[in-house]
């Protein structure tokens, strides 16, 4: 599987000093860009991947699935609040919200300054969303988003 856990590290004074705590994330790449991420319960985004960027997503409220599409068979990371997820370029994926969720996406490479930041798949795991090239909305959706007239 490529899809990793993105564990944080700690400072344990931030625990103990009974105010909460402070966890932070250090990637090897420089972050160029985030999103900010809505998922209706029972919705996924996804049935994609990305020819030319990383991507880190951290839950900042509900629980999901990430799936890796497997040249074999697929696997699933569960994923919660406060859980961080590395997506390496080139790795298929979708996210399926089991609750309402909030996510934020961050990106190694800027997304407009990409030639072709997504490529749209059916993963098999869903229907119906944009990402879903067999969707009825998919072909208008993308050609409206990724029009040149924006």
């Amino acid at each position: 599987m490529k899809i990793k856990r993105f564990e944080p590290s700690c400072n344990l004074v931030t625990l103990k000093d009974g105010r909460g705590s402070i966890y932070q994330w250090v990637p090897d790449k420089p972050i160029m860009e985030w999103t900010h991420q809505t998922i209706i319960k029972g919705k996924l985004r996804g049935n994609h991947y990305h020819p030319e960027f990383d991507e880190y997503i951290l839950l900042v409220s509900g629980q999901g699935a990430i799936i890796e599409k497997g040249e074999k068979e697929d696997h699933f990371l569960r994923m919660s609040k406060g859980m961080c997820v590395y997506i390496p370029r080139n790795t298929s994926h979708v996210f399926l919200a089991t609750t309402d969720c909030e996510s934020v996406s961050f990106l190694t490479k800027p997304w407009n300054d990409c030639e072709n930041p997504i490529i749209h798949e059916n993963l098999g795991h869903g229907k119906g969303d944009f990402g879903d090239p067999d969707s009825a909305h998919h072909e208008e959706q993308h050609l409206e988003a990724f029009s040149e007239d924006k």
